[in-house]
């Protein structure tokens, strides 16, 4: 008898357990929807935020490689303009060495001219033949840039000169060239042989 009671009160209260519970359910209800809601949002903003990254990289790797690009060009470039000139001058001043040689045989012309007896009717022909061939020496070696130094009265110049002795000459101004020993030669503009001369003081 004493136990029925109870059992009644929860029977004869049917909405007390249901009101308990569905107010809590409803809460949870809202905050999950929330959440889903929020979670949308966040996952509808991921993917522009990671695809506006990826476009961030990729410019930064073009121009990274239009970078490696043109420094790739200007070295081509500038390998090709040593190897231009490095030809060029293989052209120019290949035969330096040869010229060179040559030199000596001009040098012997020369002398044999300063020493041949220009008065003896004899020797005429002969010396005649060796200054046609010192002419066509020296138009042979022009014809390839070979230019003579032959500095009397100038003055001075230790780029094109060697000074092989000084003496004094009142008549001309210091460091004039009054004598030339052994003529220079030049190639293509460069000094193949300097002038051996005479400076006055």
């Amino acid at each position: 008898m004493g136990e029925k009671p109870a059992e009644f009160d929860q029977e004869s209260n049917p909405e007390a357990g249901p009101a308990e519970t569905s107010e809590p359910v409803t809460e949870q209800g809202a905050e999950a929807a929330a959440a889903e809601r929020e979670g949308e949002s966040g996952a509808s903003n991921d993917p522009l935020e990671a695809l506006q990254a990826e476009i961030a990289s990729l410019q930064e790797q073009l121009a990274d490689s239009q970078e490696q690009v043109m420094r790739a060009a200007a070295e081509a470039q500038n390998v090709r303009r040593r190897a231009e000139k490095d030809v060029e001058n293989a052209h120019k001043f290949g035969l330096e060495k040869f010229c060179s040689e040559l030199l000596v045989v001009v040098d012997n012309l020369e002398r044999a001219q300063e020493q041949a007896d220009k008065d003896d009717e004899a020797l005429r022909p002969l010396i005649e033949g060796i200054e046609l061939t010192h002419k066509s020496f020296l138009d042979v070696l022009a014809k390839f840039s070979l230019e003579r130094v032959d500095p009397v009265g100038e003055p001075f110049d230790p780029q094109l000169h060697q000074a092989m002795t000084m003496v004094e000459n009142p008549d001309s101004e210091p460091n004039t060239v009054l004598d030339v020993m052994q003529k220079g030669y030049t190639l293509h503009g460069r000094l193949l042989r300097p002038a051996m001369v005479v400076v006055s003081k």
